[in-house]
């Protein structure tokens, strides 16, 4: 099939490349993106999340862009989670703005003014690192060490927005998340080019593991790669009897949620997801009274070596201030 595919594939390789090229808007802000190669998911929205902490231990005010994927609204809107639903902004900006201020705009240099008028001394973009729309500062690539780059062609070949070489050549640092070898030819070619590649792992909330041990449970996901988060489960000591995978992002109907929960009661099992599926279960405040069965799995990323991020990041604020003051 992949063969088959390859003449579009290299039609829309063409274009990504040519984009990845052009130079964006200056947003006088530092920017981060963290983004990955490929489509579907790899663990970008826990290293946000990492990353906001860590820029708030340097004294910084962080402000998340995001273009919202999956919800209604075009922006640009400041996500207030008791307010909006995953169906106006999107499943991930509504976790992300229980911690952080999220600005939704499906155009980003729309987002750009709304994220400095929230006191942004930075800007975190969550995905957007082929769209050239906006100058990054540093963008850090996340990759799954147990899923990698699968056949590594193109879309719809494969799974890669662009070619590698040109989104190799613009990735300022490299995050293998989790064990495997699959990201190690990727991480080599880094290395290569003296780029940090820095290894992370998936921390399980330890409240979610002791209330889970001993329990028997069905555990459902509709993110990038379900696998991992059930994979995730079982390093953690929980007892998975069945595991239902979904689409990412998918749209639960309250029929899919209702055939889950009666699943699970049939064997006296525990139904678990994760945060981000809860997310878009939710309405403005609360879980509707057909969803109150499930319980999520929160999870954070921990990196093998928080100082060589910390130098990294430090580093990175500096070069780009630094710019920016030469340019004035």
């Amino acid at each position: 099939m992949s063969y088959l595919l390859w003449p579009l594939a290299a039609v829309y390789g063409a274009v990504a490349g040519h984009r990845l090229r052009h130079k964006g808007l200056d947003a006088g802000v530092p920017v981060f993106c963290v983004g990955n190669y490929h489509v579907g998911g790899a663990g970008k929205t826990p290293t946000v999340l990492a990353l906001v902490k860590l820029l708030r231990d340097l004294g910084e005010t962080p402000v998340v862009l995001s273009r919202g994927y999956g919800g209604r609204l075009r922006g640009p809107v400041l996500v207030d989670p008791t307010r909006h639903r995953a169906t106006d902004v999107g499943d991930e900006p509504l976790m992300l703005a229980r911690t952080v201020p999220v600005a939704v705009a499906r155009e980003r240099t729309d987002g750009v003014a709304l994220a400095r008028s929230q006191g942004a001394t930075v800007i975190v973009m969550d995905d957007g690192f082929q769209n050239p729309a906006i100058a990054k500062d540093a963008s850090l690539i996340v990759i799954d060490a147990h899923r990698g780059l699968g056949n590594a062609c193109v879309f719809p070949a494969g799974p890669l927005r662009a070619p590698l070489a040109p989104q190799i050549a613009r990735t300022d640092a490299l995050i293998v998340i989790g064990e495997g070898g699959a990201a190690v030819g990727v991480a080599a070619t880094l290395t290569a080019q003296d780029k940090p590649v820095l290894t992370a792992h998936l921390r399980a909330d330890d409240a979610s593991v002791s209330s889970l041990r001993g329990k028997r449970v069905l555990a459902f996901a509709g993110i990038g790669d379900p696998a991992r988060f059930f994979r995730t489960l079982r390093a953690s000591g929980i007892d998975v009897v069945g595991e239902r995978g979904f689409a990412d992002h998918h749209p639960f109907t309250q029929g899919e949620i209702e055939a889950l929960v009666a699943e699970a009661k049939i064997d006296a099992l525990t139904l678990v997801t994760t945060e981000k599926d809860l997310a878009r279960l939710h309405g403005a405040a609360a879980l509707p009274p057909w969803a109150q069965a499930i319980v999520s799995f929160p999870v954070s990323l921990e990196f093998d070596s928080a100082l060589k991020l910390r130098r990294f990041v430090s580093d990175r604020l500096f070069r780009a201030r630094d710019k920016k003051f030469r340019r004035s």
